[in-house]
């Protein structure tokens, strides 16, 4: 009967959960510590509020939203700039990585390393853009028409997503494919 106990299962299960709600809440933190620091700590500003409400939206504790503003408005904060990468993925679909960081070249060492690793290349920047519209609060919505993938495609779409979704510096994905257009890292 061993491996059969039922404190076992929910050790496991609640591990994955765990790991996952820290790597949002980790996520979150940076995005309102960035917004602290362009807004001056003013909880008023739309692009903090913004935040806020998005952090609140997936359940992240009041005093980690807190704390995250407090360390965004102080002098001593790091140096946390947005950089996105453009690229074409499986099936010709342009790919739009939005990241926070306090370090560009190892992110975009990191990046590069992803993609390459699934046989495809960076873009230069504005390579993929215009099968986008970028709305006021940051997001990237895709244009009509959307891009059809086959199954293989799809599949290896997802491989992909699932590769970058395990940096911590990615905040949100955007993609032109069919079946995608949500697909948001939060």
């Amino acid at each position: 009967m061993s491996g059969h106990s039922k404190w076992s299962q929910i050790k496991r299960q609640k591990g994955v959960t765990d790991a996952a709600r820290s790597k949002t809440f980790s996520r979150f933190a940076k995005l309102i510590a960035i917004e602290a620091k362009k807004a001056g700590g003013n909880l008023s500003s739309p692009g903090l509020a913004a935040a806020i409400e998005r952090a609140k939206a997936a359940n992240m504790p009041k005093d980690n939203i807190e704390r995250a503003v407090t360390k965004g408005a102080s002098k001593e904060a790091g140096e946390l700039s947005q950089v996105v990468y453009e690229w074409y993925g499986p099936g010709g679909t342009a790919i739009i990585i939005d990241t926070l960081t306090d370090n560009t070249n190892r992110t975009t060492q990191e990046i590069k390393h992803l993609i390459s690793k699934s046989g495809f290349e960076l873009g230069s920047p504005g390579s993929a853009a215009w099968a986008f519209q970028k709305s006021p609060d940051g997001k990237f919505a895709p244009n009509e028409p959307l891009m059809d993938l086959s199954e293989v495609d799809e599949e290896s779409l997802g491989k992909i997503f699932d590769l970058i979704d395990e940096n911590d510096d990615v905040q949100r994905v955007f993609t032109n494919a069919r079946g995608y257009e949500s697909n948001e890292s939060d």
